[in-house]
């Protein structure tokens, strides 16, 4: 085998040991549970801040920031 030839295999073999690697890392991920933290505080803080009005600050003038009618 010429040494072109025998770079392109190793090569090849380390792409196939990265594939594998984040395979098995990937179905590790999505066996485990991912805790999403509520959003009740997010909304209590939101809504302190912004006084009587339910919506964040941020997206109280969302339609005129995107030209939305």
């Amino acid at each position: 085998m010429e040494t072109k030839e025998i770079l392109v295999v190793v090569l090849i073999g380390i792409m196939l040991l990265a594939v594998g690697l984040q395979t098995i890392q990937l179905t590790k991920l999505t066996k485990t549970e991912v805790s999403v933290p509520s959003a009740s505080g997010a909304q209590a803080t939101a809504s302190s801040t912004s006084g009587s009005s339910s919506v964040p600050a941020n997206l109280q003038n969302l339609p005129s920031m995107v030209g939305g009618c």
